[in-house]
């Protein structure tokens, strides 16, 4: 089969979404628009009164989704050969879980007069933590009953998925939940929108988003059942008919683009729409994940993905965010864990700790560079990573970050080492958690910008981890993978891993780790993973009183050397 033609993907991220328009015969980039979303903060409504609050306007989707598309199409026309009746397919990616309040049409409840301004009526953004009690509820009453619904998910369910914020809207607002029809992803919801299929009793809907996030899987029907959600609240029991029976992979069509849309972007009505999904599994697959291949998306959290050959059996892993078969590569079981802060962690240090005059991006390339300066274990100082809760392996939002080993001589750029190493610890223990149930990590596959713009980072991963770090080619592979799955419903590709095979790649650049450092490092980790079973819910309490002498000794070692 001789691919050709091109392919657009939407990836929508925390803060703005952007589309990438593709050659499906070997991903050559042709176009890309990024639009920040308008409303709130960054594009985030925000609550001063509680930081767990993180909504956004769904009405921002649609608009980027118009803006973007257009651009693309109108950059590509300018190349020799580009024509717009030559897209042939469009792949969409949204954050998750990220769920929206619709009515018996579809539509958006924040897209309505009456609930316009209600923060309950808009999407539920995945770093919206309300839920958190509700979270610990479902935990609690799936282990009672003695079902199997939280197997697939890592043991423990979130505060950051569906049913815990949807049950949260009830008490928080149950005028909002008594005019929701229904609730639907919004990695469901924009190609409902753009290609007219909006009825969410019958709108496709993804098995990453359902398996992932919402406790849905074929061998046990689907979604929980009405009994085990009735004894969580009668009213989620009665939402399960309202939702889905079916859920399928981005391989196949959810539509097809309507005229209305079309006109708008600038490409012909009839294009057909992939099944939507998260943008961290449509990133792995646009970094060219295979087993033994860990891709880790890097933003303001990570997600690390990780597929595993259909057929084979693969154990049930506590801690990690699903093990669900067809969410990442359709013919293949997808394995998702990740951390709940990275970037935003160096985010924070910039813009309130950093006393040197800088803030934001200016202040972050500052400290990259000044802490890249020192030796491992130098400053003597151990952070845990859970400014903002911890997603793998805990799964406990009620979690806060830590520091140990500071003195009055500990400067900005050592703390900010230190909370770059944090973040790489967390990446450790993910990896060793998946490889404790049989998942072999053979080398990690890292997208996103902080991974491109810091070899700082990337090396201090390598020697940490003790595996190579290689970068993708692409720098919007979540993007780039949407786009994938547009070829593939598209019919460019038959399979998705044909399409990957043509159109991904890593760059030159490999990041290996260096012997001394890993040493020093396998110290400093023996000293996190202590504070992080004491401070965690984990059944270890290691004993600390001798922590902070462990870490005097690291740094004297390392400033002697």
């Amino acid at each position: 089969m001789k691919a050709k033609g091109y392919a657009i993907g939407v990836d929508y991220g925390t803060n703005s979404c952007r589309a990438l328009l593709v050659d499906v015969r070997d991903g050559r980039e042709l176009a890309m628009h990024v639009f920040p979303y308008p409303t709130g903060e960054a594009g985030i409504l925000l609550d001063r009164r509680d930081p767990n609050v993180a909504r956004q306007n769904p009405a921002d989707y649609i608009a980027g989704f118009v803006t973007c598309v257009a651009s693309v199409v109108h950059q590509a026309r300018k190349v020799k050969g580009f024509s717009p009746d030559q897209v042939v397919g469009i792949g969409v990616d949204t954050t998750g879980s990220t769920p929206i309040p619709v009515d018996d049409k579809g539509l958006p409840l924040a897209m309505t007069k009456k609930f316009a301004r209600h923060p309950a009526a808009q999407a539920w953004l995945w770093k919206d933590h309300t839920g958190h009690a509700e979270a610990a509820a479902i935990t609690e009453q799936a282990r009672k009953a003695g079902v199997p619904y939280l197997a697939k998910c890592g043991g423990t369910y979130s505060s950051e998925w569906f049913w815990s914020k949807i049950w949260h809207c009830k008490k928080e607002a149950p005028e909002v939940f008594r005019a929701a029809y229904s609730w639907v992803e919004a990695c469901d919801f924009i190609p409902a929108y753009v290609t007219g299929k909006l009825n969410p009793l019958t709108m496709p809907r993804s098995i990453c988003a359902a398996g992932h996030k919402a406790m849905y899987a074929e061998e046990w029907g689907g979604l929980p059942s009405a009994k085990f959600l009735a004894s969580l609240d009668p009213d989620l029991a009665k939402l399960r008919d309202r939702l889905y029976t079916k859920a399928v992979p981005s391989d196949q069509v959810a539509g097809f683009l309507i005229e209305e849309i079309a006109q708008q972007v600038g490409l012909p009505q009839g294009i057909p729409v992939a099944v939507g999904a998260f943008d961290a599994h449509h990133g792995a697959v646009g970094a060219g994940i295979r087993p033994g291949t860990l891709v880790k998306i890097i933003g303001t959290s990570t997600c690390d993905m990780l597929v595993a050959p259909s057929g084979t059996r693969q154990k049930d892993i506590p801690g990690i965010c699903g093990l669900v078969p067809g969410s990442i590569v359709p013919e293949m079981t997808g394995l998702e864990a990740g951390q709940s802060a990275v970037g935003d962690i160096f985010l924070w240090f910039a813009n309130y700790l950093q006393p040197a005059g800088q803030s934001g991006n200016d202040a972050i390339a500052t400290l990259f560079r000044d802490a890249a300066k020192q030796q491992p274990g130098a400053a003597g100082l151990v952070a845990l990573d859970w400014n903002n809760g911890n997603r793998t392996i805990l799964v406990d939002p009620l979690l806060s970050g830590v520091l140990v080993g500071q003195t009055l001589h500990t400067t900005a750029a050592e703390i900010f080492r230190a909370l770059v190493e944090a973040t790489a610890f967390g990446a450790r223990t993910i990896i060793q958690r998946f490889e404790e149930y049989g998942v072999p990590v053979k080398e990690v596959v890292n997208c996103g910008g902080i991974a491109e713009k810091s070899p700082f980072l990337m090396q201090v991963y390598a020697d940490v981890c003790n595996r190579p770090m290689r970068i993708s080619r692409s720098g919007q592979t979540c993007a780039l993978g949407a786009a994938i799955f547009g070829a593939v419903a598209g019919g460019a590709w038959r399979t998705t891993a044909a399409a990957q095979r043509a159109m991904t790649g890593v760059k030159d650049v490999v990041y290996r780790p260096i012997a001394a450092n890993v040493r020093v490092y396998g110290e400093l980790y023996a000293i996190y993973r202590d504070l992080h079973d004491a401070f965690g819910r984990t059944g270890r309490q290691p004993p600390l009183e001798d922590v902070m002498k462990r870490l005097i000794a690291i740094r004297t070692r390392a400033r002697q050397s």
